[in-house]
């Protein structure tokens, strides 16, 4: 019965995804691995025995760092196993970055987490960019709100103009303190609104609202997948809180010249790079 039990309850695993977070983690006493690589052979053989037990296991990306303050907020001696167990369970429980484990191994795991934990950052780190900006003086909206609600109506008059297809999205907005950037991914249909991950979506309209709330120079990149046909890229560049389409040329130009040193870069085969649509908005007035 209490092996039956055991199913019940969910495991998860705490991972450190490289080697300087693994020699942060080496001056703790208790911590006793020598060296990543063998360190990561071990994470390996213990999901695959939780798995092979049909046990359901998360694997949570371990931040030193994160963790010292854990320790620090929380009263707990990080020089102690049960600290890092309790601090494994709070990302778990939305503190930070997991993944399911479904068997893939750790090579492939691994930047699906970090490519998940700074998708977190990003839409948290622009959701305190709309959260700070308080008010509007003229007219008393949340201007972060107000952005919000904006950035989804353009995302979902996006979608609907580019038709049907595989559609994948990118918003780079430049911020402050870092360039945001969000990918989406949606399945388009003729008779149907777009299908799209919830987390994706929210994430993205997240970064666009920055974007549109500070009136900085960012874009919008679209790309459209249909079976028997060329893929077709389109482009908008973000003009005061507005998406403005890119000619087809300046499309062609965009992806066609290399970002670090501005040499020209040969097409993509199979592609056509095409101008930006309009995108329907009922708020041309709304600057926020």
């Amino acid at each position: 019965m209490r092996r039956t039990l055991r199913r019940e309850v969910p495991s998860t695993v705490g991972l450190l995804a490289d080697e300087q977070d693994f020699a942060a983690m080496r001056q703790y006493r208790t911590f006793t691995f020598d060296d990543h690589p063998s360190y990561l052979r071990q994470i390996e053989a213990l999901l695959r025995t939780l798995g092979s037990r049909q046990l359901h296991t998360t694997v949570a990306l371990f931040d030193p760092e994160d963790f010292a303050e854990y320790c620090t907020e929380t009263g707990l001696d990080p020089d102690e196993a049960a600290s890092r167990s309790r601090y494994v369970a709070a990302i778990a429980g939305g503190r930070g970055a997991t993944l399911a484990y479904t068997g893939q191994p750790v090579t492939s795991l691994l930047p699906q987490l970090i490519n998940k934990a700074v998708r977190q950052a990003t839409w948290e780190y622009a959701t305190m960019l709309l959260a700070d900006l308080g008010d509007c003086a003229d007219c008393g909206q949340d201007i972060g709100r107000a952005a919000f609600d904006r950035a989804s109506r353009t995302l979902m008059r996006m979608l609907e103009a580019a038709g049907p297809g595989r559609h994948h999205l990118v918003c780079s907005i430049p911020a402050p303190d870092e360039q945001l950037l969000a990918v989406l991914h949606a399945d388009g249909a003729a008779d149907a609104p777009a299908q799209l991950d919830a987390s994706e979506g929210a994430e993205f309209v997240t970064v666009l609202a920055a974007g549109i709330a500070l009136e900085t120079p960012g874009g919008v990149v679209l790309r459209t997948s249909a079976d028997g046909t060329p893929d077709r890229l389109h482009g908008w560049r973000l003009h005061q809180g507005s998406l403005i389409p890119l000619t087809a040329g300046e499309v062609f130009s965009a992806y066609c010249t290399d970002a670090s040193t501005g040499e020209p870069l040969s097409p993509e085969p199979g592609v056509e790079y095409c101008a930006g649509f309009t995108i329907p908005t009922d708020d041309p007035d709304n600057h926020h």
